[in-house]
């Protein structure tokens, strides 16, 4: 059996219709860039994470990177994040001026470990990214906390984390803005690249509309300097359609997720991946920790199983950042996992005979 690590095509094959005919209405009115099928997709999205505002931009990246500059993050300010994470988060914070301060993770959640935060405050200091990693909110009530007390913005990077709840509040409803990524793999995934911040301050809404338009909020009247990051009309359309089976795919990905858990409860060697108790696991990944990744990745290949690494070297080890002078043993749990996570196929695709055999074939291995 040959069991894909993603199945985008079978994920789209039951709504083709429904994406064909929201694609010919866009192309139909010549509502490319921005318009009319992205501010229907933002009311809907801010209306699914029960924000007050959510702005469409061009990719995650540049959703991190405007929030951050509309809060007035800039030369000289200091970043507070997590090492285990896709680049994009360091690099939004870089492209600000700022310099991103990393803290160690929980080894349970993988979030950031919010007892480390308050050791890495300092008077430089201006915001904290909360990475919801694979799905699973960080600790946002103590996140909170120490940002009030110490009088520092929130922003939650909410890439992996579509329809991901914390104490019934969904990701990117909690902090001052929410971050989205909607890459085709994701959740909740364009046909291309696109993202959105969702937010409750409408002042802070404006600033990002500006932004990511030349600095314009109307025509030819540019009040900051902006950049070119609207979200194409097309994939406003499309994620609107794909809005709409969002929460039925979430449930899917949990009941996957159960299975899983159940079939490699006593599995040798294998640490599944756990559901703090305060959340709604989105299950964008579902990653399991193995001592000896090379020989089990080699293993499920000759499997038929495609597996995945989310990520091999955590940001203060890649190259692009050793400025910072960060080394192996700064950030121990981060590094330790990321040695030992392995992705197993996650998708609402995959079946219960498809789960059996993945873990038929881990248990195998170990």
């Amino acid at each position: 059996m040959k069991v894909p690590y993603m199945d985008l095509k079978g994920l789209h094959e039951p709504i083709n219709d429904e994406i064909f005919t929201a694609i010919k209405a866009v192309i139909d009115s010549g509502s490319f860039a921005g318009g009319p099928f992205v501010e229907t997709f933002e009311q809907q999205f801010a209306k699914f994470c029960k924000c007050e505002h959510a702005v469409g931009v061009g990719s995650g990246t540049e959703a991190l990177w405007m929030a951050l500059l509309a809060l007035g993050v800039g030369d000289g300010d200091e970043v507070i994040t997590v090492p285990n994470t896709f680049i994009a988060t360091a690099e939004a914070i870089s492209f600000c001026g700022a310099k991103p301060v990393f803290v160690d993770i929980d080894e349970h959640s993988y979030t950031i470990n919010p007892e480390l935060i308050e050791a890495a405050i300092t008077p430089r200091t201006k915001a904290i990214i909360p990475v919801h990693i694979f799905g699973q909110m960080a600790d946002m009530d103590s996140i909170m906390a120490i940002a009030k007390k110490h009088g520092l913005f929130v922003v939650e990077d909410a890439c992996q984390a579509h329809g991901a709840e914390y104490k019934q509040r969904h990701a990117g409803s909690i902090g001052d803005a929410g971050c989205f990524s909607f890459y085709p793999g994701k959740n909740l995934g364009a046909f291309g690249e696109a993202g959105a911040v969702t937010t409750d301050n409408l002042e802070l809404a404006q600033k990002i509309c500006a932004l990511r338009d030349h600095g314009q909020l109307k025509k030819n009247d540019h009040c900051v300097v902006g950049w070119n990051g609207r979200m194409d009309g097309i994939q406003g359309a499309v994620l609107s359609v794909k809005l709409k089976h969002l929460n039925g795919w979430n449930q899917i990905r949990q009941q996957n997720a159960l299975q899983y858990n159940a079939l490699l409860l006593d599995a040798k060697n294998i640490k599944t991946p756990r559901s703090s108790a305060y959340n709604q696991h989105a299950y964008h990944i579902y990653s399991v920790r193995v001592p000896d990744r090379s020989r089990f990745m080699a293993s499920m290949e000759k499997g038929g199983v495609s597996c995945g690494i989310h990520y091999p070297f955590p940001v203060h080890l890649q190259k692009a950042y050793a400025p910072l002078g960060k080394f192996q043993g700064s950030f121990p749990i981060a590094e330790k996992c990321a040695n030992e996570f392995v992705s197993l196929p996650m998708c609402p695709m995959l079946n219960t005979e498809q789960i059996e055999y993945v873990s038929h074939q881990i248990r195998a291995v170990s």
